[in-house]
């Protein structure tokens, strides 16, 4: 596998619902097999179901084991801010790696509700100026009605709203953006799959879910790996276009309110779905060739 000069390379913390849908696990692995990104820990996160972190940290063992890769990961808040008072083990590695003194940015990769970075903030303040957060998460700057329950925000609404109002280093990711990266699930089953145990997980899990009743909402023989431009503007953070503007407010419908003493941040319109998906198969593919 290539590598890259060390003066290149960022400190990641990846936050997830592993195993919330099927497209985290293919954030998890394209991070992992990306030379720049030096992943300092992996962090479960909750989603709308009972045991939902211990699901997402079972997931996040599983990815690992398959990859023969060792990574610290730590289990996360339970459920929302407002029902977990005690930060958990994943808010406190965030706020340790923060503060650490490291030359390397450090950058929060988050793919589920941001209940952990939340926590994290509460914990330590100074935190918001040590690092950098990309989130899957809101409806951006599309005001008014929502088009639908945006789900990252919707489990954690009031989380949602405390690291939009504190977090200045924030790039978000909105829902029409995150929604477009497509892939068929040929494509997945011609190209990823065969990339020895973990193509084979990711192919067959995400089939797996497909076939489920809760995946009702989906096409049926394509997918939306919304999680992976997390990673993608991590290594690259000009494969897409992007403003500034005030963070939005997120309101219990998970519509997005102008908010105009929010920070300004960095809001994606667009991201490369192409370079993002040729880049993770790609790797996968010199990974099974080792």
């Amino acid at each position: 596998m290539f590598n890259i000069p060390d003066y290149k390379k960022i400190r990641v913390i990846i936050d997830t619902d592993a195993a919330c849908e099927a497209d985290d696990p293919f954030a998890i692995v394209h991070a992992l097999l990306s030379p720049k990104l030096i992943v300092k820990g992996i962090c479960a996160t909750h989603f709308a179901q009972d045991n939902s972190m211990e699901q997402s940290y079972a997931e996040i063992q599983t990815i690992l084991a398959a990859m023969d890769i060792d990574v610290p990961v730590f289990r996360g808040q339970t459920g929302p801010l407002a029902s977990d008072g005690t930060a958990s083990e994943a808010a406190s590695f965030i706020v340790e790696e923060a503060m650490r003194e490291d030359e390397r940015p450090l950058f929060v990769l988050c793919q589920g509700a941001i209940t952990n970075v939340a926590k994290a903030i509460e914990t330590e303040s100074a935190i918001t100026e040590r690092m950098t957060v990309i989130w899957i998460g809101t409806h951006g700057t599309a005001y008014g009605k929502a088009p639908f329950r945006e789900f990252n925000a919707g489990n954690d609404v009031e989380a949602a709203n405390l690291v939009l109002r504190k977090a200045n280093r924030l790039w978000l990711v909105p829902s029409y953006v995150y929604s477009t990266i497509h892939i068929g699930i040929a494509e997945i089953e011609r190209r990823i799959a065969p990339c020895g145990k973990i193509g084979q997980h990711l192919f067959e899990n995400l089939v797996r879910y497909n076939n489920s009743e809760g995946a009702g909402w989906t096409q049926g023989e394509s997918w939306s790996l919304g999680d992976s431009p997390a990673i993608a503007l991590a290594i690259n953070p000009g494969c897409g276009h992007f403003e500034m503007a005030a963070a939005p407010l997120v309101e219990e419908d998970t519509a997005s309110s102008e908010c105009p003493g929010n920070p300004i941040v960095r809001i994606y319109k667009d991201v490369d779905s192409r370079y993002i998906l040729e880049d993770l198969i790609a790797k996968l593919e010199l990974f099974t060739r080792l």
